[in-house]
């Protein structure tokens, strides 16, 4: 592998020093266009190779490709475009995250809780904005991973020790909580199907979890990022739809019983505010995706990936936004503090409306759960895919074959389900995972734009990421230390092995 890069990094410095010759001073040489160049041809005929010259230059720009990257399941195919890069976001960008934002207004307030919602998502809006300019080099290189980035901008030791761990925990810590999440309600959904008087023999919770975890590794075998559009196609619909459902059906049946909207004791309210910031993080979580979806789509020089990637994304945000502050307000609306810890809104819905809403309804919201569940799965398990097939390329220096792919897939899946079984109360834990992760999204891409891009010291650049990202750092430590003493001081039902 090592040779290899050495006869690429030989062959772009021979074309690089070439091309910075006038195609003037290399024709000159030959006696041949010496002669050529006192005949009438010669002036169109040097401008057409001069034009030549400069698309050529351009185009190498985009080319400087790692050949390992023909191999691994992200960069595998780079077929993608907008419409591909905008189905990614809205499926990894809405999910169950969401379900649980009421929650953090119990803490805030109404006033509170939409300020942090709102500059929360312009915050994670603009980091976005960040990592897609960075994803393409001024040299060409594109970084197609977000720990290849970290590594390029803080060196590769302390890139892998700052991004490495949060990124296979958020990737690898969603896939789990999907089956725990997807596994509880296809019971849920098979119950309601059935009935009370079903004569059929009903699966226990890990019975379901096995269900739902054959199913996530069945589809997980489509090879890459680009063949899976259409599932995230799938996942942004139903998670739309779910998100939608939910919020009215709350809205709609009204205020519940006894509902109350004041805030917790003084006492204990400053560590469940940095709890309740923690939620709202994990709710934007999915910047370890950004570059692994941009790298999907082509970039030549013509058009640039990134533009067709920001389009992808405003288009996504809009929809996400349409759905996560409907469900924030309405859901506080509806249930104040009444809104179950565990499930968020989901389980409220099951809770308060089972008998008042149509049985249609709350099958329907449920079976779209599952399917969202199995979509989000294929997203964000293909980091930890693309890292466990890349250490056997590198090593061998050749493809990963069909059948170790299929086995280190089934792996992770059988890791993912072990997991969720030892610690089934994994989806309680959304204001840890949020502060664990809040480096990613709010504070990484301020620095790496600072060490890369170089802005002018003091300017409103260089002062507005280092602000931004001096303040993530100092949020996320908050927001660990709030998570884990809301849970000691709040509890939670901690039952190891016990789903």
């Amino acid at each position: 592998m090592e040779e290899m890069d050495d006869v690429v990094r030989r062959s772009n410095s021979q074309a690089i020093s070439t091309s910075s010759m006038s195609l003037k001073e290399l024709f000159q040489k030959s006696p041949f266009v010496t002669s050529f160049m006192s005949t009438p041809l010669a002036s169109p005929v040097m401008k057409a190779l001069e034009n030549m010259q400069g698309y050529l230059g351009e185009v190498g720009r985009f080319t400087k490709l790692n050949p390992q990257d023909d191999w691994l399941p992200i960069t595998e195919s780079r077929k993608g475009n907008a419409y591909y890069a905008a189905f990614h976001m809205l499926s990894s960008g809405i999910g169950f995250q969401a379900l649980v934002l009421p929650l953090a207004f119990t803490t805030l307030g109404w006033i509170w809780g939409v300020i942090c919602l709102c500059v929360a998502f312009a915050w994670q809006l603009y980091t976005l904005w960040l990592l897609i300019q960075l994803h393409e080099s001024d040299s060409g290189v594109r970084h197609s991973r977000y720990l290849k980035l970290a590594m390029a901008a803080f060196g590769e030791k302390q890139g892998k020790l700052l991004a490495l761990f949060p990124i296979m925990y958020l990737s690898g810590g969603t896939c789990v909580t999907l089956i725990i999440i997807g596994g509880g309600t296809m019971k849920i959904f098979f119950q309601l199907v059935c009935g009370e008087s079903c004569s059929l023999n009903p699966l226990s919770t890990i019975e379901w979890y096995v269900v739902f975890t054959g199913a996530a590794i069945l589809l997980a075998q489509l090879p890459n990022l680009d063949s899976i559009a259409g599932v995230s196609l799938i996942g942004a619909i139903t998670a739309v739809g779910y998100c939608a459902i939910i919020w009215v059906v709350s809205v709609v049946q009204g205020r519940v019983s006894q509902v109350s909207y004041e805030p917790q004791s003084e006492v204990n309210r400053i560590f469940s505010v940095w709890n309740a910031l923690g939620i709202i993080a994990f709710a934007f979580r999915g910047h370890n995706l950004v570059l692994e979806i941009q790298g999907t789509i082509r970039s030549d020089a013509k058009q640039s990936s990134r533009l067709a990637m920001w389009r992808g994304v405003m288009f996504a945000y809009v929809v996400i936004a349409l759905c996560l502050f409907p469900l924030a307000i309405g859901g506080y609306w509806a249930y104040g503090n009444l809104i179950p810890s565990n499930g968020g809104m989901l389980s409220a819905l099951h809770k308060y409306h089972k008998h008042d809403t149509s049985k249609f309804i709350i099958g329907l919201t449920s079976l779209l759960v599952v399917i969202n569940s199995l979509s989000s799965f294929q997203i964000y398990a293909m980091p930890v895919f693309d890292n466990l097939e890349s250490r056997y390329t590198s090593t061998k220096n050749r493809p990963c074959p069909r059948w170790l792919r299929i086995a280190l897939r089934g792996f992770f899946g059988c890791l993912a389900f072990f997991i969720s079984i030892a610690l089934p109360f994994l989806p309680s834990l959304a204001g840890l995972i949020g502060g664990i992760a809040l480096p990613i999204t709010l504070a990484y891409p301020c620095f790496m734009w600072i060490v890369i891009k170089k802005p002018s010291k003091y300017s409103s650049n260089w002062c507005l990421n280092w602000t931004l990202g001096a303040v993530g750092m100092i949020l996320s430590v908050l927001v660990v230390t709030g998570a884990i003493w809301d849970i000691v001081e709040m509890g939670i039902k901690i039952h190891f092995f016990h789903p």
